[in-house]
């Protein structure tokens, strides 16, 4: 069984905000330097420079110490909902939770961002605050899934551990409805296929553990020997074990139809070739209606260690994607790294 990073199953609110914390702190824990870009990255908006500072000869008042380490001191304040059910009459009270810190945050953090309307009320009542005050707090509406993204931005493909505490946070936000899966359409998700690749293509199937997460992606591509070797469009998704009373089945995407079946076992026969045990060992198979050839490299030294998520609206820069083989098309003229 799979141990997760994030906990599950208990009060959603308390939990999502715990959730969230652990993901932050595991980030500092991991890389300070990394968390302090997250700090001062765009989803911040530039509002403070949280690094500690070393200088030399600083001049102060009426004297010049050798060395100074300075960091200005900042607080960020998080409330959390599981919809929009903002109240300024709370989010105004909260504000009470800061002192004299020269860098303020709010934190307003849900599934969906705030209703235009809401949202403008409670800035107009925040400006009215900060009228009155010597440093202004800033107020970010964001979601679970912008936070995830913000926190991918300052991490790599190095970065093995954070990018499996990432995909165990976002496994998590989708199990509990915290990030909509209606944007799926537009991300592919690259898996490692160099052993099973031919197999893959031929039947226009992939699978992988069962108690691995994954976040909604419409597109499936398979990387080998420094590149994106095959993009298929999903079809379908189906659990499948073999137990005492024979093959187990559950459809948890499209139809459970004969064929899929067939497929399914084709892949576990296959599988006994290379020492895989999908037998008795729930796995995921996914589905496409065709994997199309294509050839999307990447440019910079060492394999990926796991899957990757891409946006294709970004890297064909596009709002509206083509036919799944004009993307493969496509691909062959782009890179990545």
């Amino acid at each position: 069984m799979k141990i997760h990073y994030f906990q599950r199953y208990h009060e959603k609110e308390n939990v999502a905000t715990a959730n969230t914390m652990l993901l932050l702190s595991r980030l500092y824990q991991y890389s300070s330097n990394k968390f302090f870009r997250f700090l001062k990255s765009e989803f911040f908006s530039d509002s403070f420079e949280p690094e500690i500072v070393f200088n030399l000869q600083e001049k102060s008042v009426d004297s010049i110490p050798d060395a100074t380490i300075t960091q200005e001191s900042f607080k960020i304040v998080v409330e959390t909902k599981m919809s929009d059910w903002f109240y300024s009459n709370q989010l105004m009270r909260h504000l009470n939770s800061f002192k004299d810190e020269k860098y303020k945050v709010m934190i307003t953090l849900a599934p969906e961002l705030m209703l235009e309307s809401k949202k403008a009320d409670f800035e107009q009542q925040l400006k009215d605050y900060n009228d009155t005050q010597t440093h202004p707090v800033i107020h970010i509406n964001t979601t679970f899934e912008g936070i995830a993204n913000a926190i991918h931005e300052v991490i790599d493909d190095r970065d093995y551990e954070m990018q499996e505490v990432l995909e165990d946070y976002l496994n998590y936000c989708f199990n509990d409805g915290l990030i909509t899966v209606s944007d799926s359409w537009k991300f592919m998700r690259m898996q490692l296929a160099a052993t099973t690749l031919d197999f893959n293509v031929r039947e226009d199937i992939y699978y992988d553990n069962a108690e691995r997460g994954f976040r909604a992606h419409d597109y499936l591509s398979l990387y080998k020997s420094k590149s994106i070797r095959a993009v298929g469009k999903i079809c379908a998704r189906i659990l499948a074990v073999e137990t005492i009373d024979g093959m187990q089945y559950e459809a948890e995407y499209g139809e459970l139809t004969e064929e899929r079946k067939d497929k399914i076992l084709r892949a576990i026969i296959d599988g006994d070739g290379y020492g895989y045990e999908l037998r008795s060992i729930k796995h995921r198979y996914f589905f496409v209606e065709k994997f199309h050839e294509t050839d999307f490299k990447k440019i910079t030294p060492r394999a990926p260690m796991g899957s990757r998520v891409f946006d294709l609206t970004q890297i064909l820069e596009t709002d509206q994607l083509p036919s799944t083989q004009a993307i493969a098309e496509l691909l062959k003229t782009k890179t990545w790294c």
